[in-house]
């Protein structure tokens, strides 16, 4: 899917590939971790938490866009773990599936996997802007 879909440009954006997208029930993607990546630094050596979530953001944004002219604003972190890091070589999965919609809001689960072992998950509120 194209990366363009989403408003972020580099280096706020976070997801390099969106591999599977349902809107308003799940979607997929990834993020190729590298030591080129500017929060990778001398002292910083993973991927920081809160970028995580962004990019998990991110990839909730996706189930939120049933048309070209929505768009998808996180709006709420709750529940947020971190289990694990992101290092540079590693392809970071995301993962969000919707557990409910209301009045303009989408609900769901994300989770953050590196190998098949979880690193972070957290729920998230999306709000849905239609761009007319």
């Amino acid at each position: 899917m194209k990366m363009n879909a989403l408003p972020h440009q580099y280096p706020f954006l976070l997801v390099d590939r969106v591999v599977e997208n349902e809107p308003g029930k799940s979607a997929q993607g990834y993020k190729l971790i590298s030591e080129n990546d500017w929060f990778i630094t001398e002292t910083q050596k993973d991927m920081p938490f809160s970028l995580i979530i962004e990019a998990l953001a991110q990839i909730a944004a996706f189930t939120a866009m049933g048309d070209r002219t929505e768009l998808g604003f996180l709006s709420s972190v709750k529940k947020a773990e971190s289990s694990g890091q992101a290092l540079p070589g590693d392809k970071l999965d995301l993962y969000f599936e919707v557990t409910r919609y209301k009045r303009g809001f989408l609900f769901g689960k994300g989770q953050a996997s590196v190998n098949g072992r979880k690193i972070a998950e957290a729920e998230l509120g999306i709000f849905i802007e239609s761009g007319k």
